[in-house]
């Protein structure tokens, strides 16, 4: 529920009406924008919008699987195993935060279920590992490195778990339960618990060394898990293959779809469904607000392998996976494999800040704002101020019955530029079905990209030119446009 305050002036009086707004999904922050419009559903909760906002953060794969050298544990490893030489998670927020990146989210337990805290409910855990004499709390550590360089931190909890006895019986939920009331009560604000779509096959399972197999969709009983996640971190998104607050991308590569809609029929996907793709790009229509996040490791591997300290993705590969995640309607969940010593390795670290430099060089000055705007929609002038305002509040709409509006920047001498930004104030929904962008060079109008959704963010690159004015036209919406944010860089040279 939030209160507004409302003054009318009458004479030399003023008057204060206090407006109670009972804000139901959405954050309404449209409500400061005198040119209000209605939302059109579904719409993003504060949550959502939140961590929206993050768009790049990172993943930490470092678990028993760092030290027997594989992706997928058996769940038969001893917890001796695990002994991290210089692990230092200082290092990691260090690297992260100067990386330009807003969050960790780390492997708190993987398919192999050994558990980098203490957990009261299995010896299966760095309580009985040589790591710091098993004295040691992993998620603990990260959660003081976290603050100390301002990162928000995330948790990754399988469900699945091919160590426990219990596993595919009914008993294995109280454990699973209990081991997510862990994370979620004693390391301060979570914003992301994410749960992995890979369930079921086989595995030690307490010595039984066997093959199980669950029904995907009821065995979990995710409804009643996700009520301990409202509880406990009300504030917190949670991730699966398909929400409730964000989804998976459909791939691992670090692509998100040309297409993207954070609209969805929840009931057409579920976790570890075979299927996925046919929805991996939203549905225009969809009933629930569960937009995409892009989960791609700078490595080949998810977890760490000496072999592959040459195969760290070049910077143009990651420029590339960053204009196709943030920059199609999605987040970039980049994962960064620590390695033994319990340390980011040193080639990971350089290409970090490599692509750091490259994004504060291109994303630091809006080009943009040297121009001068026109609308199609003349009447309301006084907000397209919201296009250019470097504020995500407020926005810009055509008037009724222009619904191919237009947007133009004129320059009164060229800008040299081959980046656009443009941004839907999704906090009304997503609208905008297709778009036409074009350039004006030397007097000629030329078109550069017809395209179809927008929502929180499209970044369009195209081949640098002097530019004497840009024009953006809405060809299809779903009703009046919202646009909140429109920009215009200039990339450095890639070598």
């Amino acid at each position: 529920m939030n209160t507004l305050i409302v003054k009318f002036k009458i004479a030399k009086t003023t008057i204060k009406i206090f407006l109670i707004v009972f804000a139901s999904q959405s954050v309404l922050s449209c409500v400061y924008n005198k040119n209000i419009i209605p939302p059109i559903n579904p719409v993003p909760t504060k949550r959502q919008l939140d961590w929206q906002q993050m768009e790049y953060y990172a993943f930490i794969h470092f678990n028993m699987n760092t030290f027997t050298n594989k992706e997928w544990g058996y769940g038969d490893e001893s917890p001796s195993t695990f002994n991290p030489s210089e692990l230092d998670t200082d290092q990691w927020a260090k690297i992260i935060h100067e990386s330009g990146m807003k969050g960790i989210i780390i492997t708190a337990k993987h398919h192999d279920g050994f558990s980098l805290w203490p957990s009261l409910y299995t010896e299966h855990s760095v309580k009985n590992s040589p790591w710091k004499n098993g004295k040691g709390d992993l998620i603990r550590d990260l959660m003081k490195s976290c603050k100390k360089y301002n990162l928000k931190l995330g948790v990754y909890l399988s469900p699945w778990d091919r160590n426990h006895p219990d596993y595919g019986k009914p008993e294995y939920l109280n454990y699973f339960r209990n081991q997510l009331s862990e994370l979620l009560s004693n390391y301060g604000e979570i914003f992301e618990v994410w749960f992995d779509g890979a369930n079921g096959g086989d595995g030690y399972y307490g010595g039984t060394n066997e093959i199980r197999h669950v029904d995907k969709k009821v065995y979990y009983q995710w409804e009643d898990t996700y009520k301990i996640v409202r509880n406990l971190q009300p504030n917190a998104v949670i991730f699966s293959d398909s929400g409730p607050d964000i989804r998976w991308v459909g791939n691992e590569k670090g692509y998100a779809n040309e297409t993207s809609w954070s609209n969805l029929y929840r009931d057409s996907v579920y976790t570890g469904m075979l299927d996925y793709n046919r929805f991996s790009a939203g549905q225009e229509f969809g009933t629930h607000w569960i937009p995409t996040e892009t989960d791609v490791s700078i490595r080949p591997g998810w977890y760490y392998h000496s072999d592959q300290d040459s195969k760290v993705k070049s910077l143009d590969k990651l420029v590339d996976i960053y204009f196709n995640s943030v920059g199609l309607n999605s987040a970039l969940l980049l994962n960064i494999p620590v390695d033994k010593r319990g340390l980011i390795h040193e080639n990971d670290s350089l290409r970090l800040s490599e692509l750091a430099k490259f994004l504060k060089s291109t994303f630091s000055k809006n080009l943009a704002l040297k121009g001068k705007i026109s609308t199609s929609s003349n009447n309301v002038k006084n907000y397209k101020k919201h296009i250019n305002d470097n504020d995500t509040n407020t926005y810009w709409s055509s008037e009724n019955g222009d619904d191919k509006c237009k947007i133009e920047i004129n320059f009164n001498k060229p800008i040299n530029a081959n980046v656009l930004k443009i941004s839907e104030h999704i906090a009304l929904g997503q609208r905008i079905k297709s778009f036409h962008f074009e350039i004006k060079s030397e007097n000629q109008w030329k078109s550069i990209k017809t395209g179809t959704t927008i929502g929180n963010k499209r970044l369009i690159r195209f081949t640098s030119n002097d530019i004497d004015a840009i024009r953006i036209t809405i060809l299809e919406t779903k009703g009046k446009p919202a646009i909140s944010e429109i920009g215009l860089y200039k990339t450095p040279t890639l070598n």
